[in-house]
C-alpha cells in the first residue's frame, strides 16, 4: 500500500480534487486513513449483498475506484450474478481491473469505464454508491437515485454511504474537529488536513441525513433507513 503524501508538500495553488493517476496509486492509503469507519463499511457491503443480491441479476458498483467494493459484492454474491463496476477515472479503472483480475470468484464481472450518471442499469439487484453521490452535483442526484430505483427488481437493495452534514452548528463544528483529529491519528499533519480541505471544497458537498432520506423516498424506494454511522461520515440502506 503506498502512503498517502499528495498534499505534503506546500502547494502555491491547490486545485480542485480530482480522482487522477497520483491519487489512484495512493487511494487505499488515502481512503482508510481519511474516513472513519470505511473496513467496516466494506464488510458491510459484504453481508448486505449477502442478504439483498439476487440470482441472476446484475450487481452495480458506481464509482468503483480500486474495487474494494466491488469484489465484496462479487464475493458475497451468487454465482449466477453479473458484477458491473463502474468509474470514470481511466486511471482507477485501469487499476481496478488489475484488482479484480486477481480475484477467482464465480460471479462474472466488468469493469466499465463510464459516468455514473450515463450507465444503463438493468436487472439490478443490488447498487452501491460508496462515497460517490457526494461528488455529484447537488441538483442531479435526485435524477440519478430515480433511474437506479426505476430499474431495481423488486426487494433490490441500494447501498449509500456518504460524509453528511448537521443542521446543528455544534453538532457540526464538532464532527469536523473529530475528523480533523481522526485524520491526525493517522498521520496526516495539519498541512495535508488543510490542503486536502481546499481542494475538496466545492468539489464533495455533503447532505443531512434527512435530506439523504427524502431524496430516496423521492426517488421511489419503498423504505429507507441509516444502518451506520461514525463521526459524519454514514451509511443508508434503501430497498425498492
Amino acid at each position: 500500500m503506498n502512503k498517502d503524501t499528495v498534499y505534503a508538500q506546500p502547494q502555491a495553488r491547490v486545485e480542485a480534487f480530482t480522482f487522477d493517476g497520483q491519487v489512484a496509486d495512493v487511494f487505499e492509503n488515502m481512503i482508510n486513513r481519511s474516513v472513519p469507519g470505511y473496513p467496516l463499511m466494506l464488510d458491510m457491503i459484504g453481508l448486505l449483498a449477502e442478504q439483498y443480491a439476487q440470482p441472476n441479476s446484475n450487481c452495480y458498483d458506481l464509482g468503483c475506484s480500486l474495487g474494494a467494493s466491488t469484489l465484496k459484492i462479487r464475493q458475497h454474491s451468487p454465482a449466477t450474478c453479473h458484477v458491473i463496476g463502474v468509474d470514470n477515472s481511466s486511471a482507477m479503472v485501469e487499476r481496478c481491473r488489475t484488482n479484480v483480475a486477481r480475484d477467482h470468484s464465480q460471479a462474472s464481472i466488468e469493469i466499465r469505464e463510464e459516468s455514473m450518471q450515463t450507465t444503463e442499469i438493468s436487472n439490478a439487484s443490488v447498487v452501491v454508491l460508496n462515497y460517490t453521490l457526494q461528488f455529484i452535483k447537488d441538483e442531479q442526484r435526485t435524477s440519478l437515485l430515480k433511474h437506479i430505483a426505476s430499474n431495481m427488481l423488486p426487494g433490490g437493495a441500494l447501498i449509500l454511504a456518504e460524509k453528511i452534514r448537521f443542521v446543528d452548528p455544534q453538532m457540526q463544528q464538532n464532527m469536523t474537529e473529530l475528523h480533523h483529529n481522526f485524520k491526525r491519528y493517522h498521520g496526516y499533519s495539519d498541512l495535508e488536513i488543510a490542503q486536502k480541505r481546499a481542494a475538496l471544497e466545492n468539489v464533495l458537498i455533503p447532505n443531512t441525513e434527512s435530506e439523504h432520506l427524502d431524496r430516496l423516498a423521492e426517488a421511489g424506494f419503498s423504505s429507507a433507513q441509516m444502518t451506520l454511522r461514525c463521526l459524519n461520515f454514514a451509511a443508508f440502506l434503501a430497498i425498492k
